[in-house]
C-alpha cells in the first residue's frame, strides 16, 4: 500500500481532486470528516467549550461550525488551541487506518489541509499539492458563501501555496477546467501505481 498525502489551501479544490482519485480506484480518507466526527463526541465538545465558551453553541443544535470558523480565523491563539486539541486525534485515527490497510495493495490518498503546517509530511511516501491562483480561490470561496475578508483570513492562516508546491512530490494545477484537472490526477495516479508494481 502506497500512502500519499493530498494538501492545498482553502478554495483550491482538494475535495474535487480527492473524488477523482477515488473514481480512479484509490482508497481515500478526508481529514475533515474525521474532524466532523470528533466534534460530535462529548469529551471533545467539553474541550471546545473551554476554548470558546458558549458563543459557538446554539442550544440543542450544538456546535455551530461557521461560528468556530469565524473565531479561529480572527484569533490565532484560539486556532492554535483548537488545532492542538484536534490534530493529534485526527492523526491517531489516520494511523489506525494505516495499520489496518498496510498489508493491502493499492494506493491510499489522505486529504490533509494543514499537512505542512502540522509537520505531517513524514507520514506519507508522497505528497501532492493542489493549487490555484488566489483570485480563483477567492472566487470559489465567494460562491461557497464566504465574504472576501473571511476568505482572505482563511488563506492567510495557511502556508502560501507556492511554498507547498516546492515541498511536494506532485503538483496539480486546478486553475483550468475539471477535465484538465482530471487529466493531471490520472497521470499522477498512473505514476503512483508504477511505484507499487
Amino acid at each position: 500500500m502506497l500512502i500519499a498525502g493530498l494538501t492545498g489551501n482553502f478554495g483550491m479544490g482538494k475535495s474535487s481532486v480527492l473524488s477523482i482519485f477515488k473514481k480512479l480506484g484509490a482508497r481515500t480518507i478526508e481529514s475533515d470528516r474525521i474532524v466532523n466526527s470528533l466534534l460530535k463526541e462529548k469529551h471533545i465538545i467539553r474541550e471546545v467549550r473551554k476554548i470558546f465558551g458558549d458563543a459557538v453553541f446554539e442550544g440543542k443544535k450544538g456546535l455551530n461550525k461557521k461560528k468556530i470558523g469565524e473565531r479561529i480565523f480572527s484569533n490565532r491563539r484560539e486556532r492554535r488551541r483548537l488545532e492542538k486539541l484536534l490534530h493529534p486525534l485526527v492523526i491517531k485515527r489516520v494511523n489506525r487506518y494505516f495499520r489496518n490497510m498496510e498489508k493491502r495493495n493499492g494506493i491510499l490518498i489522505v486529504e490533509v489541509p494543514l499537512l505542512f503546517e502540522g509537520g505531517y509530511e513524514d507520514l506519507f511516501e508522497k505528497v501532492i499539492t493542489v493549487y490555484t491562483t488566489q483570485k480563483t480561490a477567492l472566487e470559489r470561496l465567494r460562491q461557497d458563501g464566504f465574504s472576501r475578508n473571511e476568505a482572505l483570513a482563511r488563506l492567510r492562516a495557511q502556508m502560501p501555496a507556492r511554498t507547498k508546491k516546492k515541498l511536494s512530490d506532485y503538483i496539480i494545477d486546478n486553475n483550468g477546467s475539471r477535465a484538465g484537472t482530471a487529466r493531471q490526477v490520472k497521470k499522477i495516479y498512473s505514476l503512483l501505481l508504477k511505484e507499487i508494481q
